[in-house]
């Protein structure tokens, strides 16, 4: 089961027992729902308290390094890789168009309406103002003088805040407050959805996990919908899923030993090979699903409400209170202090 081991997400670390394989299967799926709602219409301060938070669970659990490691280490590092993107990508596209209101419009509000004086006619006897040809000049220059508008220079205005919308602008990496908000939301909201989904499994049992399924779906039981079926369904799927990977190992194993040349064969003989494997595949595999059912007949099992198998006891203790104190007290923070501004 190698190829199983080797998965990086998914697997049930039997040993060491912590206390997180202690509770109750109910109270963590309850727990991982809130992880996965909280986050929605969250602000930045509490997504980054999610990724603090598991964080702290997992080394309070005492999961070793090396699984810890192994499982999450590429994670971080991808989760870290988008948020270093997204804090230096535009926040925004580009667009040019033509503003409705004045450039500067606080000294367009600012100025004051000055209304040009007419000009007087040239009298009957200069009727082409030879005459006054200098008064005119004069005139018309402290009309035009007169009617152009003072500008208050806005440069050196106080500022009432320290706001700064832009962060960094250095050549062509540019951070702003928007592009910053974007990458740690879409960073922390993959680490927390991946990252509690695999805690969640990685510390319950597939028969754990199945049952108190079926305990939370007992009320579908009233609209006629077959709870215990769909548990039985699920539980037998995630025993399955072993089995594939490791007829899949069995047959990969099988084709290195052989030592096959792909390249002499060309296109079509490894497509005739890989039709074989596939077909070998299936037909070891309708082969294991007839074992299983073969065993169930066996010990006489008949139908899930007949013939009830308990995996798992599900059965809340002092720890399991606790968590439940504890989930009151985390949604009523999320409450309080999570909302987005």
């Amino acid at each position: 089961m190698d190829l199983l081991r080797s998965l990086p997400l998914g697997l049930y670390l039997e040993k060491p027992v912590t206390w997180l394989h202690r509770l109750d299967a109910r109270v963590k799926l309850v727990w991982l729902m809130s992880f996965l709602v909280t986050p929605l219409l969250a602000n930045a301060p509490w997504r980054i308290f999610l990724v603090v938070f598991l964080i702290l669970v997992t080394l309070a659990a005492a999961i070793p390094l090396r699984v810890w490691r192994q499982q999450m280490g590429w994670l971080m590092f991808f989760c870290l890789i988008v948020l270093l993107i997204g804090a230096i990508a535009p926040d925004g596209l580009t667009d040019t168009h033509q503003p409705r209101l004045p450039a500067d419009e606080l000294a367009f509000m600012q100025q004051e309406a000055i209304v040009p004086e007419e000009l007087d006619r040239n009298p009957w006897y200069d009727p082409f103002g030879w005459g006054l040809g200098e008064d005119n000049t004069n005139t018309a220059e402290e009309t035009e003088t007169a009617a152009t508008p003072t500008v208050p220079d806005l440069t050196e205005l106080p500022q009432p805040t320290d706001y700064r919308y832009i962060w960094f602008d250095g050549g062509p990496l540019t951070i702003t407050r928007h592009s910053i908000d974007l990458a740690i939301r879409v960073s922390t909201l993959l680490f927390t959805l991946i990252y509690s989904t695999n805690l969640y499994l990685l510390t319950t049992s597939p028969e754990a996990i199945t049952d108190g399924l079926e305990d939370l779906m007992r009320p579908l039981r009233w609209f006629d919908l077959p709870v215990t079926e769909i548990a039985l369904t699920l539980t037998l799927s995630l025993r399955f899923l072993p089995l594939v990977l490791e007829e899949i190992q069995n047959l990969s194993r099988s084709i290195q030993t052989r030592a096959i040349n792909w390249k002499k064969l060309g296109f079509r003989g490894a497509s005739k090979i890989w039709l074989i494997v596939a077909e070998r595949l299936l037909e070891n595999l309708l082969l294991r699903a007839a074992q299983i059912s073969s065993a169930m007949e066996v010990r006489g099992f008949t139908s899930p409400d007949r013939h009830r198998v308990l995996w798992h006891e599900s059965r809340l203790r002092v720890a399991d209170f606790v968590a439940i104190a504890l989930l009151i007290a985390f949604w009523g923070a999320r409450v309080i202090w999570g909302w987005e501004n």
